[in-house]
């Protein structure tokens, strides 16, 4: 399993990357050309479903030789991309998840993706620990470019998730779609746990992931989760 890759490499913006994703708020165009860093950017701090798509077919493209995938799944590089999103829900424990496309969008596929609060837990658990991921989404603006027809173009990203740089908030995510409502999962530091052991003293790190789907007011009830976990907090102390 491949587990790091050139970020610098450079990936195309096909065109079944604007097929039901929404909104185009960066503005690109079939056959943009574009770093995979800067895709990551945009769908991790924007949400950009475009960005998602291109990123999953310019890695699903480059597994297509060594990971074999399913007759239903089809043979496409999203769809082997897909198949690598599941297989990783199943080894993080998450049973009642089930990815059908990089993005989430729901409108008009079969069948419907699903997931539950326990499972996202689990997979932001998993992606906080990594570095890189952390560093992407604790981002509140970031600009990226890209490349059509030999000229540079340039787009200011901002972070759709308003909590960011509160009550310790360093990420995640925010979504939305018609069927799951507004959701929103949040990662925050902690004060760390001191636990003395003879003559030494163990520092353990400590990080709170809140997850809320469905939600009317996803980032007012998140401040208030967020205050209720410090104050209980404050009080065990």
């Amino acid at each position: 399993e491949k587990r790091s890759g050139d970020l610098n490499q450079m990936a195309t913006i096909p065109p079944e990357a604007f097929a039901g994703t929404g909104e185009n708020l960066i503005g690109f165009q079939p056959g943009d050309t574009i770093t995979l860093r800067d895709l990551l950017y945009a769908a991790l701090v924007q949400s950009d479903n475009i960005a998602a798509h291109a990123l999953a077919n310019r890695v699903g493209g480059a597994l297509q030789s060594i990971v074999p995938t399913a007759p239903s799944e089809g043979g496409t590089p999203v769809a082997v991309f897909v198949s690598q999103m599941n297989a990783l829900a199943k080894r993080l424990g998450m049973e009642r998840t089930h990815f059908v496309n990089p993005h989430g969008i729901d409108g008009a596929v079969r069948p419907l993706p699903y997931s539950t609060a326990a499972d996202l837990a689990r997979l932001t658990r998993y992606a906080v620990n990594k570095p890189g991921f952390r560093f992407y989404v604790s981002q509140k603006e970031r600009q990226i470019t890209f490349n059509r027809g030999g000229k540079k173009l340039g787009y200011m990203l901002r972070n759709t998730n308003e909590l960011l740089g509160t009550n310790g908030v360093d990420g995640v995510k925010t979504g939305r779609t018609a069927r799951a409502g507004d959701c929103l999962i949040l990662s925050a530091s902690r004060e760390s746990q001191f636990i003395q052991e003879g003559t030494k003293t163990a520092v353990i790190p400590r990080h709170l992931v809140i997850v809320i789907l469905g939600s009317t007011d996803r980032f007012g009830e998140g401040a208030q989760l967020l205050r209720r976990r410090r104050a209980a907090r404050l009080q065990d102390d």
